[in-house]
């Protein structure tokens, strides 16, 4: 006759193994549904036909895109490239109108907030089918959602690079050691040589214009506008001053829109870091589906595809822009100058240094902005 002890030790691992069995069984079950759904996603996609993505103003994002999707799942794509700001317009006019266009888009931070607020964007989390995409297991720090606060889970933040980019400068015209604090460019040596992108709107201006509110404060920024600061909304027109000598610093300019003066040598580079530092950044690394979408399944099989792992080492490539998916090589980048955070920050050291989110929208970007149209009218 068994003892108690035999008894109980008999007892608790015929649990174990049953508690194993079920467990295993659901997961099978998991596997069979997603799978399901993802069939029947794809094969209602090809039905549709078409997807209409909103994208950053990136020609090789596009052609590259093209290239791949296409081809890999049978559905026209087309993409419509402007700052984020500019398809933001276009969607929330046409929404208005009752028209629908677009179902997916793509940008920065501080660029569709206002399309969530206003109801013209579809929950991300329903969309997300691949378990590559759906479990944190998969992405640095886990999921981060650029709508953090009121956890709406409606656009995706998929981007953090360790610095903000875009404080460049003309190497004939300046010296990397003449700009080694936020303070020099205060000097009157660079009046009327220091160019802004329009910090009113959200993009890399606004950006870099929240940081300087934040850590330098509105005092500084009245005298860096006293430097007559050459303000723009054209990266091309701000690229083109910068390279041609016109100006001597350019602040908000993406690294895509100067890429190409790069190559061919042109006295173009991008500052080393400021004794302040840079906040994080997600760059254009924002995605959501425009509410009740005229190609729901394709816009379900686009945003799956570009946040996993083939989509992610595209966009990487393309845009030179850090990934959080962990099964995506970004050291590589350090080469042109990027680092992504989750090769040289803890996660902690992120959420403390960035302003993105919108937490940090709030708080810090909106009043920056809300100054920036006070004084540069």
């Amino acid at each position: 006759m068994l003892s108690w002890t035999r008894k109980r030790h008999h007892f608790i691992r015929v649990r174990l193994v049953v508690l194993f069995v079920l467990a295993s069984m659901a997961n099978g079950q998991a596997q069979v549904d997603w799978k399901k759904e993802w069939e029947k996603t794809l094969q209602e996609a090809k039905k549709e036909g078409k997807i209409v993505v909103g994208i950053p103003a990136r020609a090789e994002l596009r052609r590259e895109l093209e290239a791949l999707f296409k081809p890999q799942f049978g559905i026209d794509m087309e993409l419509l490239t402007a700052r984020g700001p500019q398809n933001a317009s276009r969607i929330a006019s046409e929404y208005k109108a009752g028209v629908k266009y677009f179902d997916v888009f793509l940008g920065g931070s501080g660029t569709y907030e206002s399309l969530v607020d206003d109801g013209m964007v579809d929950p991300l989390t329903a969309n997300l089918i691949l378990p590559e995409v759906k479990e944190e297991k998969y992405w640095w720090g886990g999921h981060i959602w650029e709508d953090n606060v009121k956890t709406k889970r409606f656009l995706y933040s998929f981007i953090a690079d360790a610095g903000t980019g875009g404080f460049w400068y003309n190497t004939n015209a300046a010296k990397p050691d003449e700009l080694r604090s936020l303070d020099d460019f205060l000097n009157p040596k660079w009046k009327g040589k220091v160019g802004f992108l329009d910090p009113r709107t959200p993009g890399s201006g606004q950006s870099i214009w929240s940081f300087l509110w934040d850590v330098k404060g509105e005092g500084y920024l009245r005298k860096l506008v006293q430097q007559d600061l050459f303000v723009s909304r054209d990266q091309r027109q701000l690229a083109d001053a910068l390279a041609k000598g016109k100006l001597a610093i350019a602040l908000g300019v993406s690294f895509y829109t100067l890429e190409g003066f790069l190559i061919v040598n042109l006295p173009v580079k991008e500052l080393p870091k400021l004794k302040e530092g840079a906040p994080s950044s997600n760059g254009s690394g924002v995605i959501g589906i425009v509410k009740n979408p005229p190609h729901p399944y394709a816009a379900k099989v686009f945003v799956n595809w570009l946040l996993g792992r083939q989509g992610q080492e595209l966009y990487v490539k393309v845009m030179h822009q850090s990934t959080r998916r962990l099964d995506v090589d970004t050291k590589w980048l350090q080469e042109h100058g990027v680092q992504a955070a989750k090769d040289v920050l803890t996660v902690e050291e992120y959420h403390r240094v960035r302003n993105h989110l919108e937490d940090k929208y709030i708080r810090v970007r909106l009043p920056a902005a809300k100054f920036a149209e006070q004084i540069l009218n």
